[in-house]
């Protein structure tokens, strides 16, 4: 498929009935190991990870010109499409959602930091022109930090505020809208309610609800972030723990590369 019939497949993928799931990957091993696997209809990245296995902190530490080269190592590996966390942009989103189309990538994460709402529209708005320039029906996944930053912010204060810069960002181009944190049902159900069924994406981390029951509230897509790395991580550490107490490798263990 062509870049822009790819990124036409991860809209519909992200307006479809049935909820996209993304395991998250960092790199060329990781994305071709999960595209492997059966049931995967798409890839998406994680900033997170890719800056580690780099050797730099998150947070838009990584080099700009490093990340874009990583996501497009990623997208090479294969004919599925591959959605980038590009973080918010690095101080220019619309160049650097356009510097991503051109080495592959067909939708993103842009995320807000919980900057001045009208500043925060402004960078959707940046990122959904350069990918109307490009001719690519880009899939943004306009994200923000309400509950990530949200400190002891009164809770009911931050959905309001969710809710609020989710009407911006998708009414801005975004084609859906990205809350991570750890929501309960009724904070889900309350985003999908005021912002429409396959609108919100949020992310699986321990005690969210699982993928069967987000599919059930209306969620379009339940990615991972950082924390397939760290379960990747986790066997490589009870690995060496396991070995240096006598043992070897785990029963079960598949020859994947």
């Amino acid at each position: 498929m062509s870049t822009a019939d790819k990124a036409a497949e991860l809209r519909r993928l992200h307006e479809a009935p049935e909820l996209l799931v993304v395991v998250n990957v960092w790199d060329a091993i990781t994305a071709t190991t999960v595209a492997n696997t059966p049931g995967t209809k798409a890839l998406a990245t994680a900033s997170h990870g890719i800056a580690a296995s780099r050797g730099y902190p998150d947070g838009e530490v990584i080099p700009r010109d490093e990340m874009i080269s990583e996501v497009g190592l990623i997208a090479r590996q294969t004919d599925l499409p591959v959605t980038a966390d590009l973080e918010a942009g690095y101080g220019d989103p619309g160049g650097t959602v356009a510097r991503a189309i051109d080495v592959g990538i067909v939708g993103a994460n842009l995320e807000d930091q919980l900057k001045p709402l009208r500043e925060s529209v402004s960078a959707v708005e940046a990122a959904v022109a350069a990918a109307e320039k490009a001719g690519v029906p880009f899939a943004l996944n306009a994200r923000t930090d309400a509950w990530v930053r949200g400190g002891d912010r009164d809770p009911k204060v931050i959905l309001d505020d969710a809710i609020e810069r989710g009407r911006a960002y998708l009414e801005a181009g975004a084609t859906s809208f990205f809350v991570p944190g750890k929501l309960s049902e009724e904070t889900i159900q309350a985003l999908v309610s005021e912002l429409g069924e396959r609108k919100v994406n949020v992310i699986g981390v321990p005690g969210m609800p699982g993928t069967a029951r987000l599919a059930e509230l209306g969620v379009a897509r339940c990615s991972f972030g950082p924390w397939s790395q760290n379960v990747a991580l986790t066997a490589l550490a009870k690995l060496a723990e396991d070995a240096y107490a006598g043992g070897g490798l785990p029963e079960g263990t598949r020859k994947l590369n």
